[in-house]
């Protein structure tokens, strides 16, 4: 008698060990934006910046990630990450990564960066490298400049410890009274309304082969060290040793309590700017173990909060010196395009809509897709909203904003279109985390134009990036829109890269307005013609599409899914793509920042292939593109693939229905897979490797082949 064969045996898809830890995830990003410090391909201010970078963005995820598990620890939570890690094992391991690699930033810019820039005439140098004659400059340019700023603070029993500001560097000070020769301690905050390196003047720059150098600067808080005195009159300095506090950044809103959001954010943000506890101190590692003591004991810190520097503190600061005007150290200037069927267009004026040959003429002949910042925003979707500003066919203007710039064209647009009596509404999302005083800002001053601002709903952020025009055509009202990824913000439209639709298609126009109704109103619509909303449908479509893909492949078709985001980390739809790999599923998977799924597991994810892609622009479109048997969809949207973005927030994702543009968004993607140059590939153990040309294929990188062709 034949033996039945055992069924295979199921796997838990929500075994921990199927999932990556986001916190630990997102420190590998950093990594990568670290490594373009590091990589001798990239020009030697840009690696600056992107030092620079690597630094800024440990601000804020010390200020809202781990200052998040500290509070969880403090609160004795108990629910585990995706992982299985309690929050003090998370903190643990941050900390065990983060170590070696701010050891390895600070000691690349010491070695390698400094020397190199000298070679190039840009001299940062110490204090106590420079001649009498600089000294002297620097002597008396702080008893002009810098000591009436300062405010020395003494520490003892009738002192107590000072509050230090968040992000603020600091000088400890080890002081001896003369006359009692007594031991004190005092604190001297380092001003930020002064340039950290402070430039000599061009007759005292360091010499090379008996020319000046192109600068020559000076750290601000050693200026102010080595003239203490002044702060000290009659005491004897012994030492100084610089330090730097990072406080919880993250605003604490109860909404629902809130009667006035605006007021309650203005409410939060007056205490972010003096900052919540004390998450991270960073200090020099000449100071000595009873001032470290010290501060650790005020701030109610443990060692493991402590990173410690072997030179400058602050590397954030070095982004100053990109505006060095040395175009031989950076990045290539590059002209952005404008997309062929806009190239007819002549030049705007507010005075005159050319009522024969504008952006509406094209639209309603064809969709326009833009992908910036290959293309230019200003002569695009900023050209769009202008003219809707001006045209005096047009009735009425909604967006949303939720990230714009402090001298923003856009709102500037929207209340000239107030002022010329259009119906104009915008959505300001008053908690984009870090932006909320420049939206307050933006929400008031479109307020007093006339404009009707509304302020996110309670509960939501409203993150998607949407745009409707009204215009009456032929004693009919027609409708046009744009719906992107990318923030209206003419400035980091230069250095992100996103994607957006310009479209007349009634079907769209028709989702927006009832978007909008739900966004100003009341509503609870479930469904819409095109649109995929979240919190409504977009998990459950997002969900079916990649089931369907899996259906396809169960059945013996070809199944193939290509998604790029920012970010990853939603556990139910990464075992999602676990069945879909399981069914044969091919799936590519472009996550810039982080992700949490595991690729190249035997039997779970072996068919998935995650990669990152780091360079010159920041990648931020969200690109979804399933096979489906041959009649391929492709979608765009501003919506990661978290929690958050799926339940927490409003989103739009929409289907790109003209061929030609789903075309170019598929050629898009498979320039992107290809990349050799600012790729990385995800490793099952969770390490990144940087892909390299193989030696008889040439570089490829995706970036600069779109710069060049679009």
């Amino acid at each position: 008698m034949r033996k039945r064969k055992a069924p295979p045996v199921k796997i838990n898809l929500s075994d921990p060990q199927y999932y990556f830890n986001r916190e630990l995830s997102w420190i590998e990003f950093n990594n990568r934006v670290l490594h373009e410090a590091f990589d001798p391909r990239t020009p030697l201010l840009e690696r600056l910046k992107f030092l620079s970078i690597f630094s800024s963005n440990l601000d804020e995820y010390f200020m809202v990630r781990v200052a998040a598990l500290k509070q969880q620890v403090e609160a004795q939570v108990t629910r585990l990450s995706a992982d299985g890690r309690t929050a003090q094992e998370q903190l643990d391991l941050i900390s065990q990564r983060l170590r070696p690699m701010v050891t390895q930033q600070h000691q690349h810019f010491e070695q390698a960066l400094r020397p190199q820039l000298a070679a190039q005439g840009i001299y940062l140098l110490d204090y106590v490298d420079l001649n009498q004659e600089q000294r002297n400059y620097l002597h008396n340019y702080f008893e002009a400049q810098i000591f009436p700023v300062l405010t020395p603070l003494a520490i003892d029993p009738s002192h107590p410890f000072p509050y230090i500001s968040n992000l603020s560097l600091n000088l400890a000070v080890v002081i001896q009274d003369t006359e009692t020769g007594k031991e004190l301690y005092a604190c001297v905050k380092v001003p930020s309304s002064l340039p950290r390196f402070l430039p000599l003047p061009q007759a005292l720059r360091t010499q090379e082969k008996g020319k000046p150098a192109i600068w020559t600067g000076v750290p601000l808080e050693q200026v102010i060290a080595h003239n203490l005195a002044h702060l000290f009159p009659g005491m004897n300095i012994q030492e100084y040793h610089p330090f730097r506090v990072t406080r919880d950044g993250d605003l604490d809103l109860s909404e629902d309590e809130a009667e006035d959001l605006l007021l309650a954010i203005e409410q939060e943000l007056r205490k972010r700017r003096v900052g919540g506890s004390v998450v991270r101190l960073e200090i020099h590692a000449s100071m000595p173990d009873t001032l470290r003591t010290m501060l650790l004991d005020e701030m109610d810190l443990t060692e493991q909060d402590v990173y410690e520097a072997n030179g400058l503190l602050c590397l954030r600061d070095l982004i100053s010196l990109m505006d060095l005007p040395l175009p031989e150290l950076k990045d290539p200037r590059w002209p952005s395009s404008i997309p062929a069927a806009f190239q007819s267009l002549p030049e705007l004026s507010e005075d005159e809509v050319d009522p024969q040959n504008n952006v509406f003429t094209i639209l309603r002949r064809q969709d326009v897709m833009v992908h910036h910042p290959y293309h230019s925003f200003s002569r695009t979707v900023q050209r769009f909203i202008t003219e809707a500003a001006y045209d005096p066919q047009v009735l009425a203007i909604k967006m949303t904003l939720y990230r714009t710039s402090g001298d923003s064209p856009i709102v500037n647009a929207l209340i000239a279109a107030a002022e010329n009596g259009k119906q104009v509404s915008v959505l300001v999302e008053l908690k984009a985390r870090f932006d909320e005083e420049n939206n307050i800002n933006w929400a008031r001053k479109l307020e007093s134009a006339g404009v009707h601002v509304v302020y996110g709903l309670v509960g939501l952020k409203t993150h998607t990036k949407v745009v409707l025009v009204v215009r009456r055509e032929d004693g009919r009202m027609h409708r046009y829109v744009h719906i992107g990824t990318g923030n209206y913000n003419h400035r980091t439209a230069r250095f992100y890269t996103d994607v957006g639709l310009l479209s007349s298609r009634p079907d769209l126009g028709a989702d927006l307005t009832d978007l909008f109704n739900f966004l100003t109103g009341y509503s609870r619509q479930q469904t819409y013609r095109k649109l995929l909303v979240a919190p409504v449908s977009l998990r459950d479509r997002m969900t079916a599409l990649i089931r369907r893909e899996a259906e396809h492949a169960r059945k013996g078709f070809h199944g193939r899914i290509v998604a790029k985001m920012n970010s990853l980390i939603d556990q139910p739809l990464i075992a999602t793509l676990y069945e879909a790999s399981q069914a044969g599923v091919q799936i590519d998977l472009i996550v810039r920042g982080m992700c949490c799924l595991r690729p190249g597991v035997l039997g779970v994810s072996d068919n998935i292939r995650v990669m990152s892609i780091v360079g010159r622009f920041l990648e931020h479109s969200r690109i979804f593109y399933f096979h489906n048997r041959g009649q391929e969809e492709i979608f765009i949207g501003s919506a990661d693939w978290m929690p958050r973005n799926l339940d927490r927030r409003v989103e739009a994702v929409m289907p790109v229905e003209d061929p030609a543009i789903a075309k170019d968004l598929e050629e898009v993607l498979g320039i992107m897979l290809a990349d050799n140059r600012q790729a990385w590939d995800l490793q099952s153990d969770g390490r990144y490797v940087q892909r390299r040309p193989a030696a008889d294929s040439p570089e490829q990188s995706s970036q600069k082949i779109l710069m060049e062709i679009v």
